[in-house]
């Protein structure tokens, strides 16, 4: 992305990377936000440039088209905890034969977007029966507004959430075309909740979780799921729960994985962040998840 009217394109700074994730994730407002980005950036003007290439652009997310002709793709409701209906976009491979395994995809703080659909879409056509969930279903569903997004998720009860994700899977195990086996693949706050489902669900068959929070160590003992991990090593906020995390879980004798891509960011998975992208990172971690799930849920 180039300023216009010139050929300079504005250098994002890990700093600047820093700031983002604090905006998105912690406590630091638009309006503040954009005061330490003008003076990272060195100017208004320069922030106002870096901040799109900072966040998502949802007119990027599209890998595998939702025309594919490969996929059978439907809106479908399902019931949840507390009389709640969830939302959720479930696709299909038309050409599998026989029954196969589900892949629960469980979205960023932003809801369920496109990106999370398209995401869902490559799972499909990776063989899974590929479902994702909205999760603020509760609320009224996934606002087109980032930030008002971003707050509804901090009204969200864990344990309803792990609960509707519970509801999720026992859907998913049950549709046509279905083997029973189901997993759950999270980015960001999903990957949080994929830990979370794990340490609720005793018939999650496999979880994968993308730069997620760490549950308590008292709740390992809990979790039945073999487990895969995936960190970006530029990412202090989330690794920092990783030592602890890896100890609770060896002590438990639980089956998992750990892998962390030095000089990556937060994200580096979602490809409609410019600046946080990392396509060789992601394409590997990619890999190494889909090779994980046939591993598990064939």
């Amino acid at each position: 992305m180039e300023k216009e009217g010139s050929g300079e394109t504005p250098k994002i700074t890990q700093a600047m990377i820093s700031a983002y994730d604090e905006y998105t994730h912690l406590h630091l407002d638009r309006r503040k936000f954009m005061e330490r980005l003008s003076v990272l950036a060195g100017s208004g003007a320069a922030a106002a440039a870096i901040a799109p290439m900072l966040a998502a652009d949802g007119a990027r997310a599209e890998i595998v088209p939702d025309t594919d002709d490969r996929l059978a793709i439907e809106d479908v409701t399902f019931p949840g905890t507390k009389g709640v209906m969830m939302r959720g976009y479930l696709v299909r491979p038309k050409s599998a034969t026989g029954p196969r395994g589900g892949v629960i995809v469980i979205h960023e703080n932003r809801g369920l977007n496109n990106h999370i659909k398209d995401i869902t879409r490559r799972m499909a056509l990776e063989g899974f029966n590929a479902l994702a969930v909205d999760f603020l279903s509760p609320l009224g569903g996934t606002p087109a507004d980032e930030d008002q997004a971003r707050q509804m998720f901090s009204t969200l009860d864990a344990v309803d959430t792990a609960a509707n994700a519970e509801a999720a899977r026992t859907y998913l195990a049950g549709i046509d075309g279905a083997n029973g086996k189901v997993g759950a693949v999270g980015f960001c706050w999903g990957g949080g909740t994929v830990n979370n489902f794990a340490v609720h669900s005793p018939d999650l068959n496999a979880g994968v979780a993308y730069y997620g929070a760490q549950p308590k160590a008292d709740d390992v003992p809990a979790i039945k799921a073999p487990l895969m991990f995936h960190y970006g090593g530029l990412d202090e906020r989330i690794n920092a729960g990783i030592p602890a995390y890896r100890e609770a879980l060896e002590k438990n004798g639980k089956t998992f994985e750990i892998f962390v891509y030095e000089g990556v960011n937060h994200a580096f998975n979602n490809d409609t962040s410019a600046a946080r992208y990392d396509k060789a990172a992601a394409d590997l971690a990619w890999s190494r998840t889909v090779e994980f799930f046939k591993k598990y849920l064939s």
